[in-house]
């Protein structure tokens, strides 16, 4: 295979993945919609779509001519490997602390500038945060973004700072306070920074060589989780979090 057969084979595999990275936030989607996402002429990307349904990638719905990720993705998913996985292990310790706080908690990893959540167990109630899993956010509004600033690498914050993401400075001044309060009190609070009507609270996770693996989230409607209510459950939080960093590998 000469170089440029081997550019081109390259680039449409990053082109598949693109295609199917676009499943991340919709569950079906059609060859328009997939078009416009991946930037690609729609005959490009059906061909796309071809290779993938033949090997059980995507499915299509001949009815809707709309277009799902297919069996073989379970396939893949199953053979995870659960050891090194923060949110297999801990998952009967977040359903512990949900059982006792009655509120939605989460987990949430850091991918450069954003935070992903990895893990989640919903709240019972009536009223309640939903969290769907897989969901990215940014780092620079909510209290697991500040937990994962906090408690990261010293340059992660300077990398942030240096992003075109504050409103103005005195936004970015506020966000830099709230680290270093987290970083003296070991947890961050929310209050309707990202999302109106809720608040949360979270916790830096360590494995057991000490290094920071994750954010614990405890999340729900302003109504229920003031800011006494969350001083009130930070032992609580902080002992689970305890709890599942021991689980965890160095």
């Amino acid at each position: 295979m000469t170089t440029d057969d081997s550019k081109l084979t390259v680039r449409a595999v990053e082109r598949a993945l693109d295609v199917l990275l676009c499943f991340t936030h919709d569950s079906d989607l059609s060859l328009t919609e997939l078009s416009a996402r991946v930037g690609l002429h729609k005959s490009t990307v059906h061909r796309l779509l071809a290779s993938l349904e033949g090997k059980g990638f995507v499915r299509r719905d001949p009815a809707s001519e709309r277009y799902r990720l297919g069996y073989r993705m379970w396939e893949l998913s199953a053979n995870l490997s659960q050891d090194d996985e923060p949110g297999a292990i801990v998952l009967p310790e977040m359903e512990r602390l949900r059982d006792r706080l009655g509120e939605t908690i989460s987990l949430y990893v850091r991918d450069d500038l954003e935070r992903i959540r990895v893990q989640a167990v919903q709240s019972n109630q009536a009223i309640r945060r939903v969290a769907p899993i897989g969901l990215r956010l940014p780092l620079h509004l909510g209290a697991s973004g500040k937990v994962l600033v906090a408690f990261g690498e010293p340059e992660l914050a300077q990398h942030l700072f240096a992003q075109e993401v504050w409103a103005d400075e005195e936004q970015r001044e506020a966000f830099e306070q709230q680290l270093k309060e987290a970083k003296q009190n070991g947890f961050a609070t929310s209050l309707e920074e990202r999302e109106a009507g809720a608040a949360a609270i979270a916790v830096p996770i360590f494995n057991r060589a000490h290094r920071l693996v994750a954010a614990l989230a405890v999340s729900g409607p302003v109504s229920r989780l003031t800011p006494d209510k969350m001083l009130e459950d930070v032992p609580e939080i902080l002992d689970a979090a305890g709890r599942m960093g021991s689980m965890l590998k160095p």
